[in-house]
């Protein structure tokens, strides 16, 4: 649903999964049927009528296994993310790394957040609050981040005693099928984890199936709000919805300049741009702003383009050609508007004439401008002019959406000041384009609702159930 767009289908019952670069079917991957996603849903209820009377230690066992298997098919994994949906190689092996960080840290704070909490004692009373698990969680996953996506559900639903159905994008489909695969080899029971690949309207029928107890949702905004729509309308479960960005970055007059230079231009160009937390507009305090621009022009033009697959290329192809469409309008109707292109603006293929790629930086942006305000989901920077930190915080919350937002500046107390009145779910200082696993991750406003990773992410994935026992001799 949602973000989950097509290159191309061969047929109403397949998926036709089609490099990016060269443009070759990768794989013709089979449709579920409403009956056969009926199946699926049954299968992994009954799956985990069983599991939920596992201990919490065997569990443990199970995805530390699991990780292992994961890592002896990690290589292989991280070729066919490239060759899906085309970022370069070492970014899909940094995947891979960032897959096992968090599922390492996963398995570490389990038995604290699923332990049951004991009240203090009164005359008579046993009182407990116990976590159980809410039963079948589907996990909806993207392209973009294909693992990275789907860790922050995956683990902490089986940790806590659910099975889980995982439908990943029909860009990346192979991804699915490689975590069933490691899940299996680990001695998962049938049905615990497995792969459900159907068009949206089967994936409504999911939504709405009475065994379904959580939905996990990464992806567009639309998409989002089809989901949610879904489940008010049929179901009181809950959900996480972790939907778009335009996150900002706020260079302030004491900012190191150079530190913050190549830690912007990476955090929206990293992916080609393709994350829904990378930088998406840059606010520059004036003093520094023409040597920021200056600076990072030069790193922009670095940039190596061409076969992802190849160690050479730092920028991969853009995965979807509607996304290059909208890139080039919001350049166009940022130059018609009075910004300054100075790098790129259209598509383009690398010297043997594959791909199709995007790069470009824009000076002398403004909120009129499209590509200030909605999203981009490209490798594309535009960058404008600030005088004062008052000014930057009200153009970084001038926006419908808040994922992330970073500030640069060597004060701490300035950081402080600044993040407590931007409106987004994570603010970074001297950094941008990460998640630590040991925080929650959130939006507001349009950037979702619901949490996942920290302690705090699991509440969608457990039922709190509390006991109250008189005792009477």
């Amino acid at each position: 649903m949602g973000s989950h767009g097509l290159r191309r289908t061969s047929s109403q019952n397949c998926w036709s999964v089609v490099n990016p670069y060269s443009g070759k079917v990768v794989r013709e991957v089979p449709l579920s049927s409403s009956s056969e996603a009926r199946k699926i849903v049954e299968e992994a209820y009954g799956a985990q009528r069983a599991w939920r009377n596992t201990d919490l230690q065997t569990r443990l066992d199970l995805v530390s296994r699991f990780s292992v298997e994961f890592d002896k098919i990690g290589d292989k994994v991280a070729d066919e993310i490239t060759a899906q949906m085309g970022k370069p190689l070492q970014q899909s092996k940094n995947e891979i790394n960032g897959f096992r960080e968090r599922t390492n840290a996963l398995l570490a704070m389990a038995p604290e957040v699923l332990a049951p909490e004991v009240l203090p004692e009164k005359s008579g009373l046993w009182r407990r609050i116990v976590k159980e698990p809410v039963g079948v969680v589907l996990v909806i996953a993207p392209w973009n981040y294909p693992l990275l996506t789907a860790v922050n559900s995956l683990v902490p639903s089986i940790l806590a005693g659910n099975s889980v159905i995982l439908k990943h994008s029909p860009l990346t489909p192979l991804v699915a099928e490689a975590l069933v695969q490691a899940f299996s080899a680990a001695g998962a029971p049938k049905g615990l984890v497995s792969v459900l690949h159907a068009p949206n309207e089967v994936v409504a029928e999911v939504i709405e199936h009475e065994r379904l107890g959580f939905v996990a949702f990464t992806g567009s905004v639309e998409g989002g709000r089809q989901v949610h729509k879904h489940l008010v309308e049929h179901r009181f479960i809950d959900s996480a919805l972790e939907l778009g960005g335009k996150d900002p970055a706020y260079i302030a007059a004491d900012a190191n300049l150079e530190y913050a230079v190549a830690s912007v231009v990476d955090g929206a160009f990293y992916n080609a741009g393709q994350s829904c937390c990378s930088i998406e507009r840059a606010y520059v305090h004036s003093s520094l702003y023409n040597e920021f621009v200056e600076k990072a022009l030069t790193l922009v033009r670095e940039y190596v383009i061409g076969d992802p697959m190849s160690g050479a290329t730092t920028l991969g192809p853009v995965a979807l050609s509607k996304n290059l469409n909208l890139l080039e309008r919001q350049v166009q109707d940022a130059k018609d508007k009075g910004a300054s292109v100075l790098h790129g603006g259209s598509r383009t293929k690398d010297a043997s004439g594959n791909g199709q790629f995007f790069c470009s930086l824009i000076s002398n942006a403004n909120h009129d401008m499209e590509i200030m305000r909605e999203e981009s989901f490209g490798p594309v920077l535009p960058i404008m002019s600030v005088k004062s930190d008052e000014e930057a915080l009200r153009l970084m919350n001038d926006s419908r959406y808040g994922l992330t937002a970073a500030v640069y500046t060597k004060d701490l107390e300035r950081a402080q000041r600044i993040g407590a009145e931007i409106e987004a779910g994570t603010v970074f200082m001297n950094r941008c384009d990460y998640l630590d696993p040991e925080l929650p991750w959130t939006g507001v406003k349009d950037s979702g609702k619901g949490v996942s990773l920290s302690r705090h992410g699991w509440r969608g994935v457990v039922r709190l159930k509390g006991y109250n026992f008189k005792i009477v001799e």
